[in-house]
């Protein structure tokens, strides 16, 4: 026990680390991060939008610029995450490979991936909620906190899948972004007119948009649509840890060998791969 205690211990520091030397990221969560989410606050008109919530059946007018800084912020989180993770992945595929040939244990493997994921998670909602409080003050800053906190581990797993399924880093960059960018916009009313639309539930933030549009303007709270958001995050992680169990598979040929216990000459077989 103390034995894979140790290992996830030490494969959690690498992920970290690798995070934490991501210096680009860091520019994303210090600069873009609040430049995006204000621009959108000061850029758009401030005259209320009604709207009727999914979420809580309240009939709301936000002022149009705060409803598109909820937006900016779960756009800037989703877009920061993804990256973050797809780099980890992308860059170190190679590195996962070698570690599962070795003997490593690829669930803890999968572990520190996740953990990784999630403080990065809680780092960059908490950066993204303390920074709307510069412009205007969410309703209910805990709630809001949580829902881009479960958007940004969506995107997180997303952002898996996308390093490991994907050769070039252009590839998972586009990708990333158009997701985020189609994503946010056909929920947002004010750039969407069919932001209240069927289609718009099987979005990968739907979750997550309805409970921080409801943390940002009601008293009311809306935890389904966060488990909504947490049931992406699954899926998604699933899918994250299949391309994973893919991509660290073994390549090495597999080992002729040769059955000598027919008569004549010996017959050429090959061992199953592990």
């Amino acid at each position: 026990m103390r034995e894979q205690v140790m290992l996830l211990v030490t494969a959690t520091r690498y992920a970290v680390a690798e995070h934490a030397r991501n210096r680009f990221a860091a520019v994303l969560i210090a600069v873009f991060l609040p430049v995006w989410t204000l621009l959108a606050y000061v850029s758009m008109p401030d005259r209320p939008v009604r709207l009727r919530l999914r979420a809580t059946g309240e009939l709301l007018a936000p002022r149009g610029n705060e409803l598109t800084t909820v937006s900016g912020a779960l756009n800037a989180v989703t877009l920061i995450t993804g990256f973050l993770m797809f780099a980890a992945t992308f860059n170190g595929g190679l590195f996962d490979r070698r570690l599962v040939m070795a003997g490593y244990p690829r669930p803890h493997l999968v572990a520190a991936k996740l953990v990784g994921l999630a403080l990065a998670s809680a780092l960059v909602a908490a950066y993204a909620t303390a920074v709307m409080y510069l412009a205007w003050t969410p309703r209910q800053p805990a709630l809001l906190a949580a829902a881009l906190f479960g958007a940004g581990l969506t995107y997180g797993v997303l952002g898996v899948g996308f390093g490991a399924l994907l050769r070039k880093e252009v590839e998972g960059m586009f990708a990333i972004v158009m997701t985020s960018i189609v994503d946010i916009a056909l929920q947002n009313p004010i750039s969407s007119s069919s932001a209240d639309s069927a289609i718009t539930h099987y979005l990968p933030s739907y979750g997550a948009m309805q409970a921080a549009t409801a943390a940002a303007f009601s008293s009311t709270s809306a935890p389904k649509y966060l488990l909504i958001e947490l049931t992406w995050f699954a899926a998604a992680a699933f899918l994250g840890l299949l391309t994973f169990q893919w991509r660290t598979r073994s390549t090495l040929p597999s080992a002729p060998v040769f059955d000598a216990t027919e008569p004549g000459p010996a017959v050429r077989r090959t061992l199953p791969e592990n």
